[in-house]
């Protein structure tokens, strides 16, 4: 699905004419020929990620072409993990450092004040060669994020980090494919490709030093012990 090149610690995911649909920094649905997953330094704070964006690709080389979506990360490159199942691919670059976790006997407590997100976070591209309609690409993004969910759960106890983004993608003009869900190829596709790509950049990150065992072990992260108020739809 895609050519991927790394350059400067730019991951340039590449395929012509791809219609993408992306939950980070100026998301959307765009059409566009490339997507971008971008290493920014320790203590990064930026007041226009525009600019920086533009100033990255341009010493990466890829300043030459239509540019699609683009997720920040702190985790290098070198950790950046592929895998492809069927009609699907998917890329992850999976740093931890900002665990989010979500109780389900939650101690009870307040709303957060809105911070600065953690310097970690899960970025995942994932793309098929099939022709999506905008409600199954958007779909894609949700079974992607189930996937990765389950995945960092069932390893690390956790339910991801605190900004983690997904960027869905696919062929205008391949096979129509009317629905993305579970139970179909380009679901099923994705919810194996997105596993094997998490656990391979988890286990490529963390070869030389663990993770944490708990939110409060972490370095940032959120623990959801907020309780909302249940209602009866109808009576309120």
């Amino acid at each position: 699905m895609f050519e991927t090149v790394v350059a400067d610690d730019v991951l340039r995911l590449r395929r012509p004419a791809t219609r993408w649909l992306s939950t980070g920094w100026d998301g959307g649905f765009v059409e566009a020929d490339a997507a971008y997953n971008v290493t920014v330094p320790e203590g990064w704070h930026c007041e226009d990620i525009g600019a920086y964006v533009a100033e990255r690709l341009a010493a990466a080389g890829f300043d030459d072409e239509a540019t699609g979506p683009v997720l920040l990360t702190g985790v290098a490159q070198r950790h950046a993990r592929g895998a492809a199942c069927g009609p699907v691919t998917a890329v992850v670059t999976a740093g931890l450092s900002n665990p989010a976790s979500l109780p389900l006997d939650p101690a009870g407590g307040e709303l957060p004040a809105d911070t600065e997100p953690g310097a970690g976070t899960v970025n995942v591209f994932v793309g098929t060669d099939r022709a999506l309609d905008d409600a199954a690409l958007a779909n894609l993004v949700s079974v992607a994020t189930e996937a990765k969910t389950a995945t960092l759960l069932g390893e690390m106890g956790f339910t991801g980090t605190t900004t983690d983004a997904v960027v869905a993608a696919c062929d205008p003009a391949g096979e129509p494919a009317p629905f993305s869900g579970s139970a179909t190829r380009v679901g099923a596709a994705a919810r194996a490709a997105v596993r094997e790509a998490v656990s391979a950049s988890v286990e490529s990150r963390y070869a030389e030093e663990g993770v944490a065992d708990s939110v409060a072990d972490a370095e940032h992260g959120v623990r959801t012990d907020v309780r909302a108020d249940v209602f009866v739809p109808g009576e309120r």
